[in-house]
């Protein structure tokens, strides 16, 4: 698992994932979300866009994201097994 990260979006969702900067022109997209899962109230793990997509790799701008930080041992283990 290359990459594992918590992001904060700007909206202030919560998500685990596999993350890689991508090369685009202006206006798109510029970040790869690989297997991403969003983190509830209690810690818990729901797959991204569950019910709404089967993708597992999604695309987002960089200006979406507030930060991004390496997971908690906790959350990496959620994700390991939610994989």
């Amino acid at each position: 698992m290359q990459n594992l990260k918590l992001i904060v979006l700007m909206n202030q969702q919560i998500l685990v994932s596999q993350i890689e900067e991508v090369g685009s022109e202006l206006g798109e997209p510029d970040c790869k979300l690989i297997d991403p899962y969003l983190i509830d109230e209690d810690n818990q793990l729901n797959k991204f866009l569950n019910g709404y997509s089967d993708e597992n790799i999604f695309m987002i701008h960089s200006d979406k994201i507030l930060t991004i930080t390496n997971p908690s041992e906790n959350i990496v283990k959620k994700y390991k097994v939610s994989d």
